[in-house]
């Protein structure tokens, strides 16, 4: 069944995972409400542990429970999954590659209404900073639940990224998610648009706007560590130059993660994203995403200006 809202794909994720695999085990730090935790406590209770406000003490408990051979998924907003535990990430998950799946719900600047203290727009530089884990930013709901199915049969860390608003699919809801794979979703041949997240949608929008002036190939990025610099390299195919395009800093994140993959053979590259800023309060996630110039608007001027 598809879903419009990664929180509800990646909950459902849970209970099909739960299912299957009676390892699954789940915690939360008092948002079950939020990050759909709660659909696997109401079917597996006996596997879901609420932590109360104790993001810190969940992570150290997800890394004793992966010790006696469970699969745990923390779950939290990803301002506290991702910084108000990332010593316990550090050093009780990631030094000794324990196998602990680490849920960032709410992420970039998805939570509009709660501000700068709750919205997560350094995560991925955060987390794809540590050695050993793996970092993911789905594009919809549909690749949120395959995502969800991928990182449950990995061994070893991971992060994922999960946006908390409704917006439509632009992935097929049976497409086979492949850790460190980057998926073509519009070939072009002048400039090469690499977006992550919701900012997909918004590139696959510029790409249309832009038919018949610039043939622009679009690339989800939905894996920002490991990133493969030969796969990169391929992506981008013949274009001429890059343009990155994420819900997150302009800081360490996926533009920076593509420099670095392209360090020994450079294209001219633009980065759209954060401008080095926190978030702010908002009516809406649309009005953040104006504010800061998220749009498809701007993907399509910066275009037209990397085409020359």
């Amino acid at each position: 069944m598809s879903h419009s809202n990664q929180r509800v794909a990646y909950g459902a994720a849970l209970v099909d995972l739960g299912e299957k695999n009676k390892d699954i085990v789940v915690l939360d730090a008092d948002l079950g409400g939020s990050t759909m935790g709660k659909m696997f406590e109401e079917k597996y209770p006996e596997r879901h542990f609420e932590v109360g406000i104790a993001e810190a003490n969940m992570t150290s408990m997800a890394a004793g429970l992966a010790l006696t051979g469970k699969i745990p998924f923390t779950n939290s907003f990803a301002v506290f999954a991702a910084y108000r535990a990332y010593d316990q990430i550090r050093q009780s998950i990631a030094i000794g590659n324990v196998n602990v799946k680490i849920v960032g719900s709410s992420a970039g600047l998805s939570d509009f209404g709660d501000g700068a203290t709750h919205q997560s727009v350094e995560d991925l530089a955060a987390m794809r900073a540590i050695p050993n884990v793996v970092v993911i930013n789905p594009s919809d709901a549909n690749e949120a639940y395959q995502a969800t199915l991928a990182i449950a049969e990995h061994n070893g860390p991971v992060y994922l990224r999960i946006n908390r608003n409704d917006y439509p699919n632009v992935t097929p809801a049976d497409q086979k998610f492949v850790i460190g794979e980057p998926v073509v979703m519009k070939e072009g041949s002048d400039v090469a648009v690499l977006a992550t997240g919701y900012m997909v949608n918004l590139a696959l929008e510029a790409a249309k706007a832009l038919e018949g002036r610039v043939s622009v190939k679009v690339v989800n990025i939905h894996t920002i560590k490991p990133m493969n610099t030969d796969k990169i390299v391929k992506a981008i195919g013949s274009c001429k130059s890059v343009v990155t395009v994420e819900e997150h800093s302009i800081v360490g994140g996926l533009g920076s993660a593509v420099a670095e993959a392209l360090r020994n053979d450079p294209k001219p590259m633009e980065f759209i994203g954060i401008d080095d800023t926190f978030g702010r309060s908002a009516h809406s996630y649309q009005d953040l995403l104006d504010y800061f110039k998220l749009t498809p608007e701007r993907i399509a001027e910066t275009v037209l200006k990397m085409k020359g």
